[in-house]
């Protein structure tokens, strides 16, 4: 499916993943009804229940406490290297995020668990202990541990994947700056080149983004129905200290079974290259399980970006596809001749003034023949 940003709900690609919902939370609420509902069952006197309840969370607050004391004792070795010199931030980084309502939460709680203990107050400190040494010993044996998905999780909703922070840096600096210049390229190189590129609509930046992150330096060895044409006149830019820094992209013709050429600008993503040479180096300690779902993510992140910049707008086209994993079967040229037919079709649809090109074009014609020797009308309601 086409990746135009500009337009409102694009959907994801199926290729892609979605960002994750709180689905898991709302299984939890189900699965603390069904308690209730057991309890509720059992018939256990409520005020017991009430005092084991608010013992647990009490002792789950003092635990929540005692772990980031423990981290504490760590990270006074790297005040300097991980936190400026700041103790500040030494006491903010191993505290929960949510201490603003946690220590108030633990005060209500001490109160009502000493309110609705029926026993001594030794026994409660007693039961707390106990407690919170379970907790400790979770943490210590390292029971208590994130899992991929909830590490996952976390990362996404931080903005802190590797792919989030390449995919930033392609958009920023590379994209950001080529892709609002290209369209007038484009017309400077159709001048020169008897409007080589006729149709407007193909006038993009087709950016090939391969989750395998294999990527070819030379496109007609990835497939030999990609063939180089020409290049487009250079961007001169000074960049970062470099003068007269020099960008340009390359024109394909991309052979279909009609054995016609259909030209574009097209090239790979070069921040998937760096992926795919990670996953390679084992100090990297980069799986190929992590390069897929990286991949992925930064293909998710790269839309999220141009979708809210004004100034790319329908000037690039995504094409995520996985590589079929056979060199003859012209799988990528397919791909590509597939999003240059949907974008000739979207401006013979917007000549027309319909809104709905994939509907009436993509039908096969229908031939209407007159059993009446008189003239009748084209249309095939009757009117």
């Amino acid at each position: 499916m086409s990746h135009e940003m500009e337009r409102p709900n694009v959907q994801i690609h199926p290729l892609l993943p979605k960002p994750r919902e709180r689905k898991d939370y709302y299984m939890a609420y189900l699965v603390m009804a069904v308690c209730v509902f057991i309890l509720y069952l059992l018939e256990h006197p409520w005020n017991y229940m009430a005092e084991y309840l608010t013992l647990h969370v009490t002792a789950q607050l003092i635990s929540a406490l005692l772990k980031g004391f423990c981290s504490f004792a760590e990270e006074i070795w790297h005040v300097s290297s991980r936190h400026r010199g700041s103790w500040r931030r030494v006491v903010s980084a191993c505290l929960s995020p949510s201490l603003h309502y946690h220590m108030p939460l633990l005060l209500v709680s001490g109160f009502a668990c000493k309110a609705l203990f029926s026993g001594s107050c030794l026994q409660l400190f007693l039961k707390l202990i106990l407690a919170c040494l379970c907790h400790l010993l979770n943490f210590t044996f390292g029971l208590q541990r994130p899992s991929a998905v909830e590490m996952s999780e976390i990362c996404e909703k931080n903005n802190r994947n590797v792919a989030h922070g390449l995919a930033w840096s392609y958009y920023v600096g590379y994209l950001k700056f080529v892709l609002p210049r290209l369209k007038d390229l484009i017309s400077e190189f159709n001048r020169d080149n008897k409007n080589l590129l006729a149709c407007k609509e193909t006038w993009k930046l087709h950016i090939l983004l391969p989750l395998s992150c294999e990527i070819y330096n030379d496109l007609e060895k990835a497939d030999s129905h990609i063939q180089y044409c020409k290049d487009l006149p250079e961007l001169v830019l000074d960049r970062a200290g470099t003068k007269r820094r020099v960008y340009k992209q390359s024109i394909y013709g991309v052979m279909g079974e009609d054995k016609k050429l259909s030209y574009c600008v097209v090239e790979y993503a070069t921040p998937l290259q760096s992926l795919y040479a990670m996953s390679q180096d084992e100090s990297a300690a980069f799986s190929r399980q992590d390069r897929l779902e990286q991949a992925q993510l930064f293909c998710r992140t790269l839309e999220e970006i141009l979708q809210s910049s004004k100034e790319c707008a329908g000037c690039y086209r995504l094409v995520v596809y996985e590589d079929s994993g056979d060199s003859n079967s012209h799988f990528l040229s397919k791909e590509l001749l597939r999003h240059i037919r949907q974008q000739h079709l979207e401006e013979y649809a917007m000549c027309n003034g319909s809104h709905q090109p994939a509907t009436f074009l993509s039908e096969e014609p229908v031939i209407m023949i007159s059993n009446s020797e008189l003239p009748g009308p084209l249309r095939s309601d009757g009117f």
